[in-house]
Parts: C-alpha cells; sequence; structure tokens
C-alpha cells in the first residue's frame, strides 16, 4: 500500500511506519490507533482502520456539576410527587446547591472530575465566612447540613459512575450541637413575650401551645383546627408525621375569635402578616418573632424556641417522653435527648428511686444471686 504519512522527514516516516505495522500486528484493540488518528493524514488512517476494522472510541464529554444538579432536582420533583420528600426540604436542598455553584463558578470549575475533596473543604471555609458575615448567623452551624446535603447530590454522581467516591466529607450529624442544644424560654422569658405580643399575640400563642415548627405554622390552615373537640390535627412537613394536638383555652379563644371575624375558607392560612393581612411566610415569621423579642428586651428569640419550649414544659408537667413525642411528631429517641436533660423533676425522680432504699443494695449476696436466677 502507498499512503502518505504526513511527513517528509525520512527519520519521522521511518518511526510512524513501524508504528503502524505494530498497530496492524496488533489489530484493532492496539492502544497505538489513537495516537495514530491524530499523526497521521485523515485518508491514511480511514483507510488503514478499516482494514483493521478498528473503529475509533467517541470521546464522551465530562459530566458536569450542571448536569448532576439537573438530575438531582429530578429527583426531588419526583420524590416530592410521592410525597417522600418535603418542597420546604427540597428548597434548603436548593439553597446550598446554589451557593455550592457559586463556588465552583468563581473556581472556573465545572467537570465533577475536577472538583476534589480539597475543593470542597475550601468551599466549607469559604461558606461559613459568608454565613458569619450576615446578621443573626448563629456561628454557622449549618455548615454541618451544608455537608451532608452536599454528599447526598454527589452520592447520585457516584450511583451514575460519573464519579469514583464521594469528595464530600461529612462534618458529623446535622443539628447535633452539643454546645447548644435545645433553647427552651424560662417562665419569666414567656411572661415578657406575652406582654409584647401584640399584635402578634395569635402567632405567639400558636407557637406557644403547639410547639408547631415554624414551616407547619405558617402553612397551617383552618380545616386542620378542629373546634368540636379542640383539636390541632395536620401532617407535619418535615416527617410527614401525623399529629393530634390538643388546644390550649388561651389559644382556642383567640382563634375563635379570628374566625369569627375573618371569615375563612376551609383552606385558608390561619396565621396572616398583621402589616398586610396576607398569609404569613416563613422569612416574615422569623422576622416577626425577632421584633418581638427586640421589643420584650430578649436575646436570640426565633420561631424554633417555642418548640422546645413546649416540649419541656410538656415533661415538665409530667407528660412522658413518648407523649411529647406524639404531640411534636417527633422520635422519642429525639425528645430524649434534646429535652428531657432540661426537666428538673425528671432529674429529681431519678434521685429518690435512687435514694429509697429498695435497689440493689436490701439485697444480701444469697438473696441477690436468688433473684438474679430468678430473673435471668
Amino acid at each position: 500500500m502507498r499512503l502518505s504519512l504526513g511527513t517528509r522527514q525520512q527519520d519521522a516516516a521511518h518511526r510512524l511506519t513501524n508504528r503502524i505495522e505494530r498497530a496492524l500486528i496488533e489489530g484493532p484493540e492496539s492502544s497505538l490507533w489513537p495516537d495514530l488518528q491524530k499523526t497521521l493524514p485523515k485518508r491514511t488512517f480511514t483507510l488503514l482502520a478499516k482494514l483493521i476494522e478498528y473503529k475509533p472510541r467517541i470521546e464522551r464529554p465530562q459530566p458536569t456539576w450542571a448536569e448532576l444538579l439537573a438530575m438531582f432536582e429530578t429527583e426531588m420533583r419526583q420524590r416530592i410527587a410521592l410525597g417522600k420528600l418535603a418542597a420546604s426540604t427540597a428548597e434548603r436542598y436548593r439553597q446550598t446547591a446554589r451557593e455550592f455553584g457559586t463556588f465552583v463558578g468563581e473556581k472556573g470549575v465545572s467537570n465533577l472530575s475536577d472538583i476534589t475533596r480539597s475543593l470542597v473543604e475550601s468551599f466549607k471555609v469559604w461558606r461559613s465566612a459568608r454565613i458569619k458575615a450576615k446578621k443573626y448567623s448563629r456561628g454557622a452551624t449549618s455548615i454541618s447540613l451544608d455537608a451532608a446535603i452536599l454528599h447526598r447530590i454527589f452520592a447520585v454522581a457516584v450511583e451514575c459512575e460519573w464519579i469514583i467516591r464521594n469528595p464530600v466529607r461529612m462534618e458529623g450529624r446535622p443539628g447535633d450541637l452539643p454546645d447548644r442544644g435545645a433553647q427552651p424560654f424560662t417562665a419569666e422569658h414567656l411572661v415578657l413575650l406575652q406582654q409584647h405580643a401584640a399584635p402578634d399575640m395569635l402567632t405567639f400563642l400558636l407557637l406557644r401551645w403547639t410547639g408547631l415548627r415554624g414551616s407547619d405554622a405558617v402553612t397551617l390552615m383552618w380545616q386542620e383546627i378542629h373546634f368540636d373537640r379542640a383539636e390541632i390535627e395536620r401532617i407535619t412537613q418535615k416527617r410527614r408525621k401525623p399529629v393530634i394536638v390538643p388546644i390550649h383555652t388561651e389559644l382556642l379563644f383567640l382563634l375563635e375569635a379570628e374566625y369569627a371575624l375573618r371569615k375563612p375558607k376551609p383552606t385558608d392560612i390561619v396565621l396572616v402578616n398583621p402589616a398586610t393581612g396576607r398569609p404569613m411566610s416563613r422569612p416574615r415569621l422569623y422576622e416577626r418573632i425577632q421584633a418581638l423579642g427586640r421589643r420584650a428586651a430578649l436575646l436570640d428569640v426565633h420561631p424554633h424556641r417555642f418548640r422546645d419550649t413546649f416540649a419541656v414544659d410538656m415533661l415538665a408537667r409530667g407528660a412522658s417522653p413518648y407523649d411529647v413525642a406524639k404531640l411534636l411528631g417527633d422520635e422519642i429517641a429525639t425528645i430524649e435527648k434534646h429535652y428531657a436533660p432540661f426537666v428538673r423533676e425528671l432529674r429529681e425522680r431519678v434521685r429518690r428511686l435512687m435514694e429509697n432504699g429498695e435497689g440493689i443494695a436490701k439485697f444480701s449476696g444469697t438473696n441477690l444471686a436468688h433473684f438474679s436466677e430468678k430473673h435471668s
């Protein structure tokens, strides 16, 4: 065969000929073909490849962060449609994804293969600084949640075999803050807050006597309030658990008055912004509760503290962790971990049990052995 090698240099032509002969001997699986494709004239390579039945591999573009995000968005929409993911949770995922997208954009990174563990660690530092620059940042404690969300997003890329391993290192379990934990109000704080609650009295009493999360409080509809049996019944947004909360007399009176005044439809939202008369949004709820705290001259007042207060208050009144878990739509282990340590009465009850002399100490050695054998 007489074909052009694309060179006039004898030495280069000789080396190229040797490589072609070697590739022909090794067959279509030879590792030389991709390089020969770049070196030889197009007609020459096409004839040689046809002779040996070599088919050039199609180079697929590297998967990008944008493609991964689009795939994850589709998955979230499917889970929302199936009732397995709350819309508010999906929006929190999107918030972290937008921040990470901004970060990699600043770094000029788009391919997933270029997103390394060191790059993700740099993002955590970058994200923490951005959070702390904001007012009421609370020390950027949400970094653990951001890490968990990113880990979940990149898990999709691992499942699709776009990347070999997840580049995100977790920062513990989100919400596990042993140095903070629950932050219930004291009785004195509640008195001050109630004194300054107007015109947010309905919002204050609803949070105070139901323990609803902010996301549930702002989406509570009148059809979920059963005046006939004085109960609120709904499915929580975060965990999709049914809760039935008895309505405290003080709250019931204000709800009845509000209902008579507004004459709402069953699907109307209960809480409205006093300034506009429109349904209360989650950010507006946070702002109004913070404003209430400033009027009462109290620091760090936010909606979730009322949930902490309700849980601790119910435990102090004699409710069991099981009772409180059912009221809040939470796990019993969560109640015991986050709220029970605040209840002095529970600790004092344990102290009395420890000191009543009815424990293992009342048994002699013989009786103790008999007791152990009987109850083994």
